[in-house]
């Protein structure tokens, strides 16, 4: 297996994981259930940690792809920058994340405060992680990319799809 065949393995854990954990933690805030709440962040800290591997693997998919034909270099680049952003978001939503199953298993009185907090992390790192995942489906996939021309196949004139 190539590089580029590990990050396509790996790479919708984080943004799949973040969607999950998102609404888990919604349903244990608005429930005021602990373990729901336990749930979601331990589903971002492994969403934090795949994010680590998918950059980890990202650089090798990006030499096997990028010379061919119909993907260039700068689209790559586009969602090597996004996916940088939400790494760091990533990161950031898995430290937030272990200090509340801190909080939640020392009943401590900041725990509230800190579920709210990964909540507003994990708002941002779904609308990244969003980004992300158009983008990087971009790279092979031309007919989901916004300056994609369908070629009417009865007349064979060229459409802009919107």
């Amino acid at each position: 297996m190539t590089e580029a065949h590990y990050h396509l393995v790996v790479n919708h854990f984080p943004i799949i994981g973040t969607i999950l954990g998102l609404g888990i933690l919604i349903a244990g805030i608005l429930s005021k259930n602990t373990v729901l709440k336990n749930v979601a962040y331990v589903l971002f800290v492994i969403a934090a940690v795949f994010a680590a591997v998918s950059m980890a693997t990202g650089e090798g998919a990006e030499e096997v792809v990028e010379d061919m034909p119909g993907i260039g270099k700068q689209i790559i680049h586009e969602h090597e920058e996004m996916a940088e952003k939400l790494a760091l978001v990533l990161y950031v939503l898995g430290v937030v994340s272990l200090l509340g199953l801190y909080t939640n298993f020392k009943k401590h009185s900041k725990a509230q405060l800190v579920s709210f907090l990964a909540l507003l992390v994990a708002v941002v790192a779904v609308f990244l992680a969003q980004q992300v995942g158009t983008s990087g489906g971009e790279i092979r996939h031309t007919e989901i990319r916004k300056e994609y021309k369908a070629t009417n196949s009865e007349t064979g004139t060229e459409e802009e799809e919107d």
